[in-house]
Parts: C-alpha cells; sequence; structure tokens
C-alpha cells in the first residue's frame, strides 16, 4: 500500500481558477496529474489544492489523475481554516480586512487547502476535524502578545488539523492524521506565525500523548502533511519537529532521492546540518532546500520502502518535474510502501 503526499500548489489565483484550470486542458494540472499516476499511490494527501463546494476541485482533479491511468475514486476533505473570515483585527495592526484577518492566511476561503484521495473509502462518520481547535487550549502553547478577545477566537490551525479513517478492508482501517502548518516567518507578523508553526505540530504530540480532550484514535495510524518545518535547518524552531520525529508512537521512514543530494550544491544549502537526501522542497535561495513534507507511519507498521520523488536531472523520470529552472511545482511528492499485512486493529492506547 503506498501512501503519498504533495504540496501540489495548484490554485491560489483566486476562487474557481484552479478548477477551470483543469477542465480546461491546462499544462500545468495535467503534468501533475500525469506524475501522480507514474507514482500510483493508493492514498494520496494533497495540499494547495483550493476547496470549494462539493469538491469540484478535487474531483476534477481526480478524474485527470485518471485520465492519465491511474483511478482514486475516493475524495475527501473538510473546509479549510485559510481564508475563513472573522471580522476582527487578528493581529493587533489596526485592520480587519487583510489575509491575516482570517482563520488561516487566506486572500479568499479555501485557499491551497488541504485534501485526500483514495483507492478505498473513507469512513465518513468516525472522520475528525480539529480545525476549530483554539490556540491557546494547546498544552504549552506558544502564545503571541495579542487582545484576550482575539485568542478566544483564534484557531491553532492554519488550513487543518484531520483524522480521517480509511477502510482498507473488512477489519484493516488506517486512520490518517493530517496537516499542513504555516510557514514560520512570513509577512509582518514573523513572531507570531513562527509560534504558531512551531504549534501545529507540536499538536500531534499532545494528541498522540492523550494530552488533548480528544481523544487519539487506535492503531493503525499515520501521520501525513506539510509541517513548514525543517528538523534542522532554515527559519523556525526546530524542536517542535524532532520531537514528533522522535514520538515512540510513530517511525521515521527517512524517505530520500538522490535528486536532493545533487540539488544542494546551491550556495543557500550547502552549509546545512540536516542530510541532504531527506529534503523535499527545492528552494536555491534562502533559506535553501530543506525538509518540510513527512509520512510517519505508528511502528507497528511495516515499511517496505520510502522515497521523495526528486529524481536525477539527467534521468527519463526527470520529465515529469519539467524544466529545471521551472519546475511544475518546488515541494517534491513524498511517498510510503507499507505492508497491508501489518494494517492489524489495535486497542486504543
Amino acid at each position: 500500500m503506498r501512501i503519498a503526499f504533495w504540496r501540489i500548489d495548484l490554485g491560489a489565483r483566486g476562487p474557481g481558477y484552479a478548477l477551470r484550470d483543469i477542465l480546461a486542458g491546462d499544462a500545468l494540472p495535467r503534468a501533475k496529474a500525469a506524475l501522480v499516476a507514474h507514482l500510483a499511490p493508493d492514498i494520496l494527501v494533497l495540499s494547495g489544492l483550493d476547496h470549494d463546494a462539493g469538491l469540484q476541485t478535487l474531483s476534477a482533479f481526480g478524474a485527470l489523475i485518471a485520465e492519465q491511468g491511474h483511478s482514486l475514486p475516493h475524495g475527501f476533505a473538510f473546509p479549510s481554516n485559510a481564508g475563513q473570515r472573522t471580522g476582527r483585527d487578528m493581529t493587533g495592526d489596526g485592520r480587519d480586512d487583510t489575509p491575516d484577518d482570517t482563520q488561516g492566511y487566506g486572500h479568499f476561503t479555501g485557499e491551497r487547502a488541504l485534501a485526500l484521495l483514495s483507492r478505498w473509502p473513507v469512513d465518513v462518520a468516525g472522520a475528525r476535524d480539529f480545525s476549530t481547535f483554539l490556540w491557546r487550549d494547546l498544552p504549552g502553547a506558544l502564545l503571541p502578545e495579542l487582545d484576550p478577545e482575539i485568542l478566544d477566537l483564534q484557531r491553532l490551525s492554519s488550513t487543518g488539523h484531520w483524522d480521517i479513517p480509511v477502510t482498507i478492508a473488512p477489519g484493516q482501517t488506517l486512520h490518517l492524521l493530517i496537516y499542513q502548518a504555516g510557514p514560520p516567518v512570513f509577512g509582518r507578523h514573523a513572531t507570531r506565525n513562527l509560534r504558531r508553526n512551531h504549534d501545529e505540530t507540536a499538536f500531534w504530540t499532545a494528541f498522540l500523548d492523550a494530552r488533548l480532550h480528544m481523544p487519539p484514535p487506535p492503531a493503525p495510524l499515520v501521520v501525513v502533511g506539510g509541517s513548514n518545518l525543517d528538523p534542522f535547518d532554515g527559519d523556525g524552531m526546530h524542536g517542535a519537529m524532532q520531537t514528533l520525529l522522535a514520538h515512540p508512537a510513530l517511525q521515521d521512514p527517512m524517505p530520500r532521492s538522490t535528486g536532493a543530494v545533487l540539488a544542494a550544491s546551491d550556495p543557500a544549502s550547502a552549509g546545512h546540518l540536516g542530510p541532504h537526501a531527506l529534503d523535499t522542497v527545492h528552494w536555491p535561495d534562502e533559506p535553501g532546500n530543506l525538509r518540510v513534507s513527512y509520512i510517519l507511519p505508528g511502528t507497528n507498521l511495516r515499511v517496505q520502502n520510502a522515497g521523495v520523488f526528486w529524481p536525477r536531472p539527467d534521468s527519463a523520470e526527470a520529465a515529469f518535474l519539467g524544466p529545471s529552472d521551472a519546475p511544475i511545482a518546488r515541494h517534491r511528492p513524498v511517498w510510503v510502501d507499507i505492508a497491508r499485512s501489518s494494517l492489524v486493529r489495535a486497542t486504543p492506547p
């Protein structure tokens, strides 16, 4: 069973633009669908795909993948925090009408959201959305100095935190713990975003430790998503990522690629402390290439293989990423292969 995560960045120009481009057969969404079909995941978590009523954009992209020869018939997504207006000055800058005056940074509701495509059906009744969880309610939250009335409104998730059970077979349910954190340094509110980025990953540690009012699901489970946080390099408070990677309920399969090693010759990446092979995004300028996308299976699952789709530039597969100076996406897909025979339900922790 192959699980993949990709920060796909398809959309973000305005409501409906991504759907229009997909339906029009534009080259960029078609190229991204071709890459997904080439990877052939059984479960695909996407970040950076606009959310809309009826999941029309997700359905259209799933159909485009099917046209490329790979069927993922089951789609699911909760509404996103990105772009949800509050009508309040959420940052203390005297304005209440900026993309920051939302539950998650966004120019419109659902901008660059999360979504799931799967070979198997989602247990919709059992799915849980933690996106309304307030930032202040996280144990040890690194809260910014804001009006208490604002903290009474401010959700932790910039996009979403979900527990999505997928029914693989009778008696085989896999819980996907999905999220996408905001960048640690961004815009005019760098300190606030730095702390929020840390806490969006720290949420899963607290959740798995049963320190929240929502109980963790029974195993087997997998944490999937984008933390926007490297364990060693770039911006951010790296401890939150290091702690989650070392959590006793999880394992780090360390997906890697040759392409990432070759790309580390860029000056911005040359001095990094972390292994270049584990990088998942190509930023030739500062802060350099980083590991910011993750798939962390529970320790009871048997990992058979893992990788980052970042082929050598002289390989035939490199064509899926497009020209080196204008790739179809800066973020590279991450995938992990898990033995289905290890999907045995355990008792709740």
